[in-house]
């Protein structure tokens, strides 16, 4: 595969996850003003650690490092669990959308066929739990990294505030 081909191949279920994201669909009683990342809430980290640990490390990586290859689609046409440090891609998405793929799983909130290993944790942690592995997460990445996020949630829900 062609480096361009493997650019559509990431490029295209992103872009799909932010229309996703900037539709509104939203499948929980979880209202959007509450999901919020909470990196510099102590315990809620001390939770989402320990729950990251339980549930996501062994295909994510205990050091957020996701599998070897991550960009490069199995036989299955599937993707290996990606990284969630700077590396990956996880800072890219808002707060919300990235509480909705981990509840939902991917396959769920892109829809249009999208297959992924990852089944949603909607049935196994409760909402305080998600929000805490998020927070976790984020807490890893450097401060630079963190801002950014902070201000792609608020250009989002500023967006998201004017077509309401």
């Amino acid at each position: 595969m062609n480096k361009r081909n493997q650019m559509l191949v990431i490029i295209v279920p992103v872009l799909a996850v932010i229309g996703a994201g900037l539709g509104g669909w939203w499948k929980s009683g979880t209202a959007e003003a509450e999901i919020t990342l909470r990196p510099g809430d102590a315990e809620l980290v001390s939770l989402g650690r320990r729950v990251y640990a339980e549930n996501c490390a062994s295909c994510h990586g205990d050091k957020l490092q996701g599998q070897p290859d991550w960009r490069t689609p199995l036989a299955s046409g599937r993707y290996p669990a990606p990284p969630h440090n700077v590396q990956g891609h996880t800072w890219h998405h808002t707060d919300e959308l990235l509480f909705r793929l981990t509840k939902f799983g991917p396959s769920a909130v892109i829809g249009n066929g999208h297959e992924s290993d990852m089944a949603g944790y909607e049935d196994t942690l409760s909402d305080r739990e998600i929000l805490a592995v998020l927070s976790f997460i984020k807490s890893t990445w450097p401060h630079e990294v963190r801002r950014n996020h902070d201000r792609l949630n608020e250009d989002v829900r500023k967006q998201q505030g004017k077509n309401s």
